[in-house]
C-alpha cells in the first residue's frame, strides 16, 4: 500500500481523489492547510504529496521547499490553475518532481501519480556498480553521497536535477531525446510532457555552467534532444 497526502483546499478536487486513491493500493490522508500538509509531511512517511500551489494560510511554494529544506525525499506533484511558465518553473525548481495544470483528468493523474512512485522507488543506476564518482572537468559527481561539486564547491541540486545530471554525465556523448530522459528519469512513457525536462535542463545550466551562450557540460544536439560533453 501506498501512503500519499494530499494538501488541497477544493473540497471537489478532494473528494475525487478519496475516491480514487484507496485500498488496497492507496491510502489517502487529507489537509486543507498548508501549515498542516506540511507538518504531516514532516512527521510521516509519505510516498507522495499532491501539493496545491495555491493554498488560503500557506504558498504552495513554501510547502514545497520547507519539505526538501527537511530532506524529505517524498515525490512531490504540484497542482497549479495558473498557466504562467515561470510558475511551473520555480515549482521544479524548488524540489517538485512534476506538475499537473488544472483542470486536470483523473486518470492522467493516476498514470502519473504510479510514475513517480515507482521512480522513486528505483535506486538510481547510470553509472556501472564501481564507478562511484563522475569527474568531468572541474565537475565532481559522488553517486554514494548524491552530491556535486564544480570547482570543490557543492552544487544545490533537486533529486531530479541531479538523477539527470547523473544519466547524462553517466554517457558522455550520447544524444538523448527529450523523450528518452522523460521515460528514463521520470518513469513516464507517454509524450506530452517534455517541458518538464526542458525546465530541468535550463535549471541545470544556470547551476553549472559558467557561460550559457557556450555551455561546457550539456550541449544541445539539434533535432535530437541533449547530451554531455564526450
Amino acid at each position: 500500500m501506498k501512503h500519499i497526502l494530499l494538501v488541497e483546499d477544493d473540497p471537489g478536487i478532494t473528494q475525487l481523489l478519496q475516491l480514487h486513491y484507496k485500498e488496497p493500493n492507496y491510502t489517502l490522508t487529507a489537509t486543507a492547510s498548508g501549515r498542516d500538509g506540511l507538518e504531516k509531511a514532516l512527521a510521516g512517511n509519505f510516498d507522495l504529496v499532491i501539493l496545491d500551489l495555491t493554498l488560503p494560510d500557506m504558498d504552495g511554494m513554501e510547502v514545497c521547499k520547507g519539505i526538501r529544506d527537511n530532506r524529505i525525499s517524498s515525490a512531490i506533484l504540484m497542482l497549479t490553475s495558473k498557466s504562467e511558465e515561470i510558475d511551473k518553473v520555480l515549482a521544479l525548481e524548488l524540489g517538485a518532481d512534476d506538475y499537473v495544470t488544472k483542470p486536470f483528468g483523473i486518470r492522467e493523474l493516476m498514470a502519473r501519480t504510479k510514475a513517480l512512485i515507482r521512480r522513486s522507488e528505483q535506486a538510481p543506476q547510470h553509472a556501472p556498480e564501481h564507478d562511484k564518482e563522475i569527474i568531468i572537468k572541474d565537475l565532481a559527481i559522488d553517486l554514494n553521497l548524491r552530491k556535486a561539486s564544480l570547482n570543490g564547491s557543492r552544487i544545490e541540486l533537486t533529486p531530479k536535477e541531479f538523477d539527470l545530471l547523473v544519466l547524462l554525465a553517466s554517457n558522455p556523448g550520447k544524444a538523448f531525446t527529450r523523450q528518452e530522459l522523460l521515460e528514463q528519469v521520470w518513469g513516464y512513457s507517454f509524450s506530452g510532457y517534455e517541458h518538464t525536462v526542458t525546465a530541468h535542463i535550463n535549471r541545470l545550466r544556470i547551476k553549472i555552467e559558467t557561460d550559457l551562450d557556450r555551455p561546457q557540460y550539456i550541449l544541445t544536439s539539434w533535432g535530437i534532444g541533449y547530451r554531455f560533453i564526450g
